[in-house]
């Protein structure tokens, strides 16, 4: 049974139409235990055939190609351009809901159709020069939430130094717990500094600066 209605799919197709290069998306499966990881193959595989730009490779997480792509858990999406880079563009969790925002923006960036920043933040997010990892907790009911992944993601594109995953909360309560997890958009950096809500990229940017 197909998770997108005809519309919808129509709808998704003419976003991706803004696609300028291809992209590869990649997706982690794997365990028994792992209840969500049929409906995001399931899910992958539909948005894929919605674009002759985008290809699909599924994986198990005992693969080679999962540890390459420093997956740590199931299931996962990895974005990679059109030579196959890995970016840092991870979702922990189907994309599905009003998440399937963040990942149709995260495919348009990768392609190269993202929207431009100013000038001075582009230089300020190029200047960053150690390490950042972010993580992005969300829940599919949250409308806020895919603006804060886009950021996230937008991020980890445009410099190297970054890596931005969306994490869903419910599929993965433990590590929910562990970071406190009480409200959505939660985002956390370096697991040091953290901030809530869907806060605008100075933010983001302030709160690196910090790190």
């Amino acid at each position: 049974m197909a998770l997108l209605d005809a519309n919808t799919a129509q709808q998704i197709r003419t976003i991706f139409e803004q696609m300028k290069e291809n992209v590869k998306v990649v997706l982690v499966t794997g365990r028994t235990d792992c209840e969500s990881c049929d409906d995001t193959v399931a899910f992958a595989k539909e948005m894929t055939e919605l674009s002759g730009k985008l290809s699909l490779e599924v994986v198990e997480d005992s693969h080679a190609r999962a540890k390459e792509l420093n997956v740590v858990m199931v299931p996962a999406i990895v974005l990679l351009d059109k030579d196959g880079k890995d970016h840092g563009i991870k979702f922990y969790g189907i994309p599905a809901g009003h998440e399937i925002n963040s990942f149709l923006m995260g495919i348009l960036e990768v392609s190269g159709a993202g929207q431009e920043l100013p000038q001075a933040m582009s230089d300020q997010i190029l200047n960053i020069d150690k390490p950042v990892d972010i993580k992005v907790f969300v829940t599919l009911g949250c409308p806020h939430c895919p603006g804060a992944v886009a950021k996230a993601h937008k991020l980890a594109l445009m410099n190297k130094n970054i890596n931005a995953q969306m994490i869903e909360a419910n599929t993965f309560g433990e590590m929910s717990a562990k970071y406190n997890v009480s409200g959505v958009p939660k985002i956390v950096f370096n697991d040091t500094e953290e901030l809530l809500g869907d806060q605008p990229l100075e933010a983001f940017l302030n709160t690196m600066k910090n790190l």
